[in-house]
């Protein structure tokens, strides 16, 4: 009770900066319901948040740098968390304590202290996803929900050609989804895809990875199965470039393809040196 209560005094007082520190998180995404809060709770955030607060009740939230949907999973989730000055606990406490309460299949990696002024989701300046592919005629049961299995795949060199139609600056309406909350009409929709690889990482097993400085809802699934598409001859090469444009789908085809989840990783994000995070 006494930490709660000098919790509230130190935030309400406007020039207080409580001490904030960073978490390096991976996690399996199959067993739960993505990165945000939701009502039942089996979210990333609700379950790291209810062990930060099994050991300082005064944590009012944790924030991550963007959410992953559900069956996504991570190697490199950014998020933050504030603790009151009196909190005597260093970093590599923090990674202790937090893994010996969460479950196996969520991870602390790394626990840092950073300036006040650090923002997991606003300071970051990029993000790398990967997704996996395997294009194998039996899909490895150890891989199921971790790659998306497409037994008759095009051509990977064909795959590739159409991912990287999104490199640039474009704008990527087309290929996201509305979160139906009420601000869909008012997001900005252009961002910039740095790099769009592809790669096999062993027979029959591919992988493609793309860093953007954003990215939208759903908007990397949405990309890997338009590139599908494009590549099957189901969508042609030019009226990708027409969506990116941001003009509407109209009716010269099928719409943008949203591939599933499986497969769909967040490997990593991406701060400037002086957010205290490289």
């Amino acid at each position: 009770m006494r930490i709660a209560l000098n919790w509230r005094l130190q935030s309400s007082h406007p020039l207080a900066l409580m001490p904030r520190f960073r978490l390096t998180l991976a996690y399996d995404g199959r067993s739960y319901a993505g990165w945000q809060s939701q009502p039942n709770r089996n979210t990333i955030q609700d379950i790291t948040l209810e062990s930060l607060r099994h050991f300082c009740p005064a944590i009012d939230g944790v924030h991550g740098s963007g959410r992953t949907d559900a069956g996504v999973s991570a190697t490199g989730q950014i998020a933050h968390f504030d603790v009151s000055d009196d909190w005597n606990m260093d970093g590599e406490s923090w990674t202790r304590a937090l893994n010996s309460r969460l479950p196996k299949l969520i991870r602390v990696l790394e626990t840092k202290q950073v300036e006040p002024s650090f923002h997991a989701r606003f300071s970051a300046t990029a993000k790398t996803y990967r997704y996996d592919i395997s294009a194998t005629d039996i899909l490895d049961p150890l891989r199921v929900g971790l790659a998306w299995h497409l037994p008759k795949a095009p051509p990977l060199e064909d795959v590739g050609a159409a991912f990287r139609l999104f490199e640039g600056c474009h704008d990527f309406r087309a290929f996201s989804a509305k979160r139906g909350d009420g601000f869909d009409d008012e997001r900005e929709t252009e961002r910039t895809v740095f790099e769009a690889k592809s790669e096999q990482i062993e027979p029959g097993e591919w992988r493609l990875t793309i860093t953007g400085n954003g990215f939208l809802y759903k908007m990397v699934r949405f990309l890997v199965g338009t590139s599908i598409q494009v590549a099957r001859g189901k969508i042609a090469a030019n009226q990708v470039e027409t969506w990116l444009r941001g003009d509407d789908l109209g009716s010269d085809g099928p719409g943008p393809f949203c591939a599933p989840a499986d497969g769909l990783s967040l490997v990593s994000v991406s701060y400037e040196p002086e957010k205290g995070v490289n």
